[in-house]
């Protein structure tokens, strides 16, 4: 077993169990980008490893469609060969939109259901239905010749989930009683006392505003929370509101969910874009996969085309701040403050997300009664935590997994063998719709570009006598004013022409690389002595 993301991080999801040479994947999911990746979309594993050993791959299997879990499918799957997708029908659903929006036709999609067991190569994995935010979340017992190993990523105890949102604990107890070799559970609230129910609920918060607002209420949430959707339109059912779903996506999402009966709603209460200055208005509005709070800011700052904010407006935030995007979470609290509009949000302390607590998580850990117990999901001091939790109910500190990704954890014939082998991994930055990897030297350049700006020299040569004929032209971005830097730059000048002189006078062979270089090494010297800051240095040179 090893991860190739997921560990010591928060998303990127992604945890391989090996099998007598076969190989299960759990998760493929994303990490959103922070604000020091400098225009980075999204970031998603390296896939190195399964790339190299695709043919031993037997199925990606998903637990559920958040996009920790699945985003980083468009990018990956075309590099895998068409490998089978496991998962339940609502998260299948929500791939299959993802890949069609990314012109992917993917034919391997396959739908299976809790408590029906798939036999692979001889290994029997039985997935088993576990409550969450989305429904049909799913945590997989996979039976290995040494004992089962269940992998349970997401989960919460709340016996008032119902349905496709419900923990089955029979089915766990029972899973607990064949010999659990290892159990793998989630990290993220490992430090939160007690369990998260009922804290995971919002319906008071949600019907106080309700009931204290006069104006519209924009709601903004994940669009596969669709639990949080389904509290809302709960609370709005007892009024008089409507609720105006806005996005083509978000309302694919909800017409398919109740269709197929993840969402019990009153179709009565929505409306369309006639009602959308109505007073009594609910707008319902979701998150970009790659840009958390974009269209939430896109309305506050004025640029929707169906929505102007007004001081009578309140904004309901029900989606968490997102580790590393704290600025724009408060940038955009300080946005809507000025707009004159109130604003609701989520308190850390008040409320939590669908994960497991302590008690959440010691229930779960007497249900499987593991030999070898194994933390993801989290940063390390998650995971640390989370290994306390274990030792508080009985598990031997010698028996409890701590690794980072690309870590291998080898057990033989029932027993952890500690051999230290380590997989490649590490993290493929995406921007834009490209799937290659943008890299460290890309953001090293963007970095320089944003702190120091840019300078271009540019130059014109005779081709027969490689005499200067105009030039050097300087031309900058983000570094001086060129008006108020008169005396710098007639120096700038003088110290490239000098080396350009110097490298084509009686030479039969001009080596521009070297100007290049030459005028960027000696301008860099300078400019740090004269201004303290370092621009990026571009040199063009063309002949004539």
């Amino acid at each position: 077993m090893f991860s190739l993301g997921g560990l010591d991080e928060n998303g990127k999801n992604m945890f391989i169990i090996e099998i007598d040479k076969n190989i299960f994947v759990f998760e493929a999911g994303l990490k959103y980008a922070d604000e020091m990746t400098l225009g980075i979309d999204y970031i998603i594993p390296n896939i190195s490893y399964l790339k190299e050993n695709k043919k031993r791959i037997k199925g990606i299997f998903l637990t559920h469609g958040h996009e920790e879990n699945i985003g980083a499918l468009p990018d990956i799957l075309p590099e895998l060969g068409g490998i089978p997708i496991f998962a339940s029908k609502y998260t299948i659903d929500i791939v299959r939109r993802e890949l069609e929006t990314y012109h992917i036709n993917y034919d391997n999609l396959r739908e299976i259901k809790a408590y029906i067991p798939i036999e692979i190569e001889g290994i029997k994995i039985f997935p088993v239905n576990l409550s969450h935010s989305a429904p049909d979340n799913f945590g997989y017992a996979i039976y290995t010749p040494d004992g089962v190993i269940f992998y349970a990523s997401d989960f919460v105890i709340d016996p008032l989930m119902k349905g496709p949102y419900k923990t089955d604990i029979g089915k766990l107890a029972y899973i607990g009683k064949q010999n659990v070799l290892c159990l793998l559970t989630e990290s993220c609230y490992a430090d939160k006392e007690g369990f998260t129910s009922p804290k995971h609920r919002i319906s008071n918060l949600i019907r106080e505003a309700l009931n204290t607002t006069d104006g519209r209420i924009i709601f903004n949430v994940l669009d596969s929370h669709l639990y949080r959707i389904q509290e809302l339109f709960n609370e709005v059912e007892k009024t008089d509101r409507k609720i105006i779903i806005m996005g083509k996506r978000l309302k694919k999402i909800i017409d398919s969910a109740i269709e197929n009966n993840y969402l019990t709603i009153d179709k009565k209460i929505i409306g369309d874009l006639s009602n959308i200055n109505d007073k009594n208005v609910v707008i319902l509005n979701a998150n970009e996969k790659e840009k958390p709070y974009y269209n939430i800011m896109k309305i506050v700052n004025g640029y929707d085309k169906f929505i102007k904010l007004t001081n009578e407006d309140t904004v309901f935030l029900a989606t968490p701040i997102y580790e590393n995007s704290e600025k724009t979470f408060y940038h955009l609290l300080d946005e809507i403050s000025k707009s004159g509009a109130s604003v609701v949000t989520l308190s850390s302390k008040k409320y939590l997300s669908h994960h497991a607590s302590s008690e959440d998580l010691m229930t779960m850990i007497n249900l499987m009664n593991p030999k070898y117990y194994f933390p993801i999901r989290g940063e390390y001091k998650n995971q640390v935590q989370n290994a306390e939790v274990a030792e508080l109910v009985g598990i031997s500190k010698d028996n409890i997994i701590l690794k980072e990704n690309g870590d291998v954890v080898t057990i033989e014939n029932g027993v952890l063998k500690e051999d230290f082998e380590k997989v490649t991994c590490g993290s493929i930055l995406i921007d834009g719709n490209s799937s290659d990897d943008i890299g460290e030297v890309v953001l090293k350049d963007r970095e320089m570009l944003s702190n120091n700006g840019i300078m271009i020299i540019s130059v014109t040569l005779n081709k027969q006598t490689k005499e200067i004929i105009s030039g050097p032209e300087i031309l900058t971005r983000g570094f001086v004013y060129v008006k108020d830097s008169y005396e710098l730059i007639k120096e700038i000048k003088k110290i490239s022409e000098d080396i350009i002189i110097q490298n084509t006078n009686g030479a039969k062979y001009i080596e521009y690389n070297k100007i290049k270089n030459t005028i960027r090494d000696e301008l860099s010297k300078y400019l740090i002595n004269q201004t303290g800051n370092k621009p990026m240095i571009i040199t063009v040179i063309q002949e004539i």
